[in-house]
C-alpha cells in the first residue's frame, strides 16, 4: 500500500468550490489506483487578528478543520501569513505550523511520501516538512510557480532548494521542464506529467443548437480564464474589431474587468462582447463545446487546462506559442499558434472559420489527455520516490 500525503495550498472548499478543482480531479484519479491511499492538507493562510477580521479573509475562519469532499478527506490547518510584506516567509510559516499537525495524523495514517501541488509555497514547506519526518517529496510545477514566483528576490532561491532536495518532480509540459532546469532545477529529476480531463465532461455537442442557447448568430470566440494583465484578453477583444461578424463571450473575472470594459466601449464593440464573470467550472463544457475557437492570447502558461479542455469539446484554439503550447496544440486541426497581436490573432481565427475542422477531428488532439492515465503516472511517479 502507497500512503500518500497531498500538500495544496490551492485546492476547492465550500467557499471557492473552483479553486484549484485540477488538482482535487488529479488527487481523486490518484486515489483510484490499486493499493494507493490519499489524504489531503489544504492549508489555510491567515494574518493574525484583527487583520484576519478583514473580509478578504473572514469567511476563511470558517471553513472546517476537516472534512470529506468527494471522496477524499481533506484537513485544512491554519497558518499564519502577513499580508503583502511577508511573502517571502510564506513557506517557513506554513511549515512551522502543519509539523506538529502531520506528526499527529501520520501517528494514524503513517505516510511514505508527501506529494506537494505547487513550487510556491508548497514546495519549500514540504522540503522542510520532509526532512523533518524523515519522509520523501515530490513537488509539481504547474507555470506560474515557475515564471512568477521564480524570479522573486527572497522566494526564488527557496524554489530552487526545495527543487533541489526533493527525491523526484513534476512538470505539467516539456517547455516547463526546460524553464525548471534554466532556473536551477535539476533536470535529471524531472518527469512531464500532463494533466487529465474528464472526456465525457468535455465533448462536441450541435454547436448551431448550442449557439441557439447562447442567443448567438454567427460566429462565436470564447476565451476562459483570470481577467488578468498575462491572460491579454485585451488582444481578444482587439482582434474581434477585425471579425465583424463574430461575438466574443469572456468567462472569468479579475482585476482587468473594468479596463476591458473599456476598450469594448472604445471600440464600438458593446453588442459584440459579453462578460459572463466568474463562472462553476461545470458550466464551461456547454460554453466551450459552443464556440467555432477557443482564443488564449495569454503571455506564459505550463500547459493550460483550458487548452486541453476546447480540444476536447471540438473547438479548435488559438493561443500563444509559449510554454507546453505545442504539446496540446499539436496538428492543425487543433488550431493556430500565433504571435501575440490583434491582427495575427483575427487572421488565424478567419482562417478556422473559413475551413472550420471537423469536431472529433479536434478532440483526437485531447484523446491522451485522461485523467486515468494522469493518476496511473503519477502513482507509479511517487511509488518509485518511495522504493
Amino acid at each position: 500500500m502507497l500512503r500518500v500525503l497531498t500538500l495544496a495550498t490551492l485546492f476547492p472548499s465550500g467557499l471557492k468550490p473552483d479553486l484549484g478543482v485540477f488538482v482535487e480531479r488529479q488527487t481523486r484519479a490518484l486515489a483510484a489506483q490499486r493499493d494507493v491511499a490519499v489524504e489531503v492538507v489544504a492549508p489555510v493562510g491567515l494574518p493574525w487578528w484583527p487583520l484576519s477580521l478583514h473580509p478578504h479573509y473572514a469567511p476563511l475562519r470558517t471553513l472546517p478543520l476537516s472534512e470529506t469532499r468527494n471522496g477524499l478527506l481533506v484537513h485544512r490547518p491554519r497558518f499564519p501569513v502577513w499580508p503583502l510584506v511577508g511573502q517571502a516567509r510564506a513557506a517557513r510559516n506554513m511549515a512551522d505550523a502543519l509539523l506538529p499537525v502531520l506528526r499527529e495524523l501520520r501517528a494514524r495514517f503513517p505516510f511514505d511520501v508527501i506529494d506537494a501541488e505547487f513550487f510556491w509555497p508548497d514546495g519549500p514547506a514540504a522540503m522542510h516538512l520532509a526532512a523533518a519526518l524523515g519522509v520523501p517529496f515530490s513537488v509539481k510545477a504547474r507555470g506560474g510557480d515557475i515564471q512568477v514566483w521564480g524570479a522573486r528576490p527572497g522566494i526564488a532561491d527557496q524554489i530552487v532548494a526545495a527543487g533541489r532536495a526533493a527525491a523526484g518532480l513534476l512538470a505539467v509540459s516539456a517547455a516547463l521542464k526546460r524553464d525548471m532546469a534554466a532556473l536551477g532545477l535539476p533536470e535529471e529529476k524531472i518527469r512531464v506529467h500532463h494533466t487529465g480531463i474528464d472526456l465525457d465532461l468535455f465533448r462536441p455537442v450541435d454547436r448551431a443548437a448550442a449557439k441557439a442557447a447562447l442567443g448567438v448568430a454567427g460566429p462565436l470566440l470564447v476565451t476562459v480564464g483570470a481577467l488578468i494583465p498575462r491572460k491579454s484578453q485585451n488582444l481578444a477583444i482587439e482582434a474581434l474589431a477585425r471579425l465583424p461578424e463574430a461575438t466574443l463571450i469572456l468567462a472569468g473575472d479579475g482585476p482587468d474587468r473594468r479596463a476591458l470594459e473599456g476598450l469594448v466601449g472604445r471600440l464600438g464593440l458593446e453588442g459584440r462582447v459579453r462578460f459572463l464573470g466568474g463562472r462553476p467550472h461545470g458550466e464551461l463544457p456547454g460554453l466551450v463545446a459552443a464556440a467555432d475557437v477557443m482564443v488564449l492570447p495569454t503571455a506564459f502558461e505550463g500547459l493550460a487546462n483550458v487548452w486541453v479542455e476546447a480540444l476536447a469539446c471540438g473547438t479548435p484554439v488559438v493561443t500563444s506559442d509559449v510554454g507546453g503550447a505545442r504539446e496540446a496544440i499539436d496538428r492543425p486541426e487543433a488550431g493556430r499558434l500565433v504571435p501575440r497581436e490583434a491582427a495575427a490573432i483575427a487572421a488565424a481565427v478567419r482562417e478556422l472559420l473559413a475551413n472550420p475542422p471537423a469536431q472529433d477531428e479536434v478532440r483526437k488532439a485531447a484523446a491522451r489527455f485522461s485523467w486515468e492515465r494522469n493518476g496511473a503516472e503519477l502513482a507509479d511517479h511517487l511509488s518509485a520516490l518511495v522504493r
